[in-house]
């Protein structure tokens, strides 16, 4: 048993305005009426001022006052309450419902008992004539079935309330959460249509949430409106999502660089599909990459002079030593090689580079040429990055000089095939010199390896983390590296 107070809101846990004249209420005071051979039975809840009818057969009226309820008496009963003689109770005797409409002289109610144990009201059936011998064994079994069945009803019914008051509550949570979110978050249907956007988006750009895009994309700066456009009907038409940067006009007159960024759900065949996404400030960010861009633009175009400084005082130098030429040829070689390089991986004149074979092919194209395919490079490729192009650099045109002197790339017959394998943990790549002179042996103690031996034993070991390794065939000399991948895409 419980409270007044603590009762009432229980049953107002029930949301029975929603349940009156239920069909499933109905027909069970309808069964009810039939086997107890009743002219009257109702779902009765009792509430503090009335008790309300939420189904009832064979009478008009949705409510009476609480102070002539039977069912208020009947509802604090562990059993069903049988009431043979109105009349004869003095608990309803001069009642208004007996002495009047609607002339109740026999009732019978069944407990309606919440599951906490408050009591609710009862499932009814009434007479307007006595019935000494009361209720069947079998109808007063079949009343309390019948009440049973209405709780069922009430609580799937209160629990189906809790269930969307939750959600509702979750919902608002979300929303909160989502408003106090520093990006603009935004909701469209399957045709486009804006249908969500959380607070931040008035508070950016100080205008009214737009309802669709074309109404958006007039808050998008007219340089950048024509590709997002595209972009997003793209999207629409693959269900694909959608990552893209562009200017966004805001609320204090600038432009912003912001980033889009939007999921389709997977909702099935049968629901169509619909569009989340963030709208991101990425000024401060853009900006930045803006400034190191232009910052590695002026670095580079120095180093450039740098290279070319060097390689004048080496020339320069040389004439001066003619003794020294052919070292000052070499390291002038080796100085433009890394020139090439250079302009290969920063982004210099519109050119950059990613790649092993784009390298291979910027370092070896004095020795390409004429049709006769003397420097063969396998199919697929290996990612390279700005950190390894200028040690890889070193190696080939190390390589590729040494050839051009001593080995295959010093005969017109003579080819250099270059392979290279990245599918596992470690690039492998060979270089086979092939229709040259017998390349000479080094001394097993290094004793006579040069100082571009040396450069490139450092740069495969210190630079690359590699292994180079070194066979001499009678036709050429075969060189294989072992790079771990993880150190040539830096």
């Amino acid at each position: 048993m419980c409270g007044e107070e603590a009762r009432a809101s229980i049953i107002a846990q029930y949301g029975l305005d929603s349940l009156e004249d239920d069909e499933e209420l109905r027909q069970i005071v309808g069964f009810a009426a039939r086997l107890c051979n009743a002219p009257i039975a109702l779902v009765s809840l009792v509430e503090k001022e009335r008790q309300r009818f939420l189904a009832r057969e064979g009478l008009s009226e949705t409510e009476t006052p609480r102070p002539t309820s039977f069912c208020a008496h009947a509802m604090l009963q562990a059993q069903p309450m049988v009431v043979p003689d109105a009349r004869e109770d003095s608990r309803f005797d001069d009642n208004p419902l007996v002495t009047g409409h609607p002339n109740i002289r026999f009732y019978a109610g069944a407990p309606l008992i919440s599951g906490e144990g408050a009591p609710l009201g009862s499932l009814c059936v009434i007479d307007t004539k006595p019935r000494p011998g009361g209720l069947s064994a079998l109808q007063t079994e079949g009343l309390r079935v019948l009440a049973a069945a209405v709780m069922r009803r009430l609580r799937h019914r209160r629990e189906s309330l809790v269930s969307a008051q939750n959600v509702a509550k979750s919902e608002k949570q979300l929303r909160t959460l989502i408003d106090s979110l520093p990006h603009i978050a935004f909701a469209t249907d399957a045709d486009g249509r804006l249908d969500y956007l959380n607070a931040r988006f008035n508070e950016a750009t100080g205008v009214a949430p737009p309802g669709t895009w074309d109404e958006w994309l007039k808050l998008v700066h007219e340089d950048d409106r024509e590709v997002l456009a595209r972009k997003w009907a793209a999207a629409l038409k693959d269900g694909a999502g959608l990552t893209h940067e562009f200017r966004l006009h805001m609320a204090d007159d600038n432009w912003r660089w912001v980033e889009v960024n939007t999921r389709p759900t997977e909702n099935g065949d049968e629901e169509p599909r619909r569009w989340f996404g963030t709208v991101t400030d990425r000024d401060d960010h853009h900006r930045h990459l803006q400034s190191r861009e232009m910052l590695a633009n002026e670095l580079s175009h120095r180093i450039k002079n740098i290279f070319a400084v060097v390689s004048g005082l080496i020339a320069m130098r040389s004439r001066r030593y003619p003794e020294m030429k052919e070292f000052a040829d070499d390291l002038n070689g080796t100085i433009r090689a890394l020139g090439r390089a250079h302009d290969f991986v920063r982004p210099v004149a519109g050119a950059k580079g990613d790649s092993l074979s784009g390298l291979l092919k910027e370092l070896m194209a004095p020795y390409f040429g004429g049709g006769d395919d003397r420097v063969i490079l396998s199919e697929g490729d290996c990612a390279i990055g700005p950190r390894s192009a200028t040690p890889l650099a070193l190696i080939f045109h190390e390589l590729a000089t040494n050839s051009a002197k001593y080995g295959s790339l010093s005969v017109d017959e003579g080819k250099v095939r270059i392979h290279f394998d990245c599918d596992g943990d470690d690039a492998e790549i060979v270089w086979r010199e092939q229709g040259g002179p017998a390349p000479q042996r080094p001394a097993d103690d290094g004793s006579n390896a040069g100082f571009g031996s040396r450069l490139v034993k450092m740069a495969v070991e210190g630079q690359l983390n590699g292994r180079m390794d070194h066979f001499w065939h009678d036709d050429g000399l075969e060189v294989r590296l072992n790079l771990p991948l993880p150190t040539i895409a830096n």
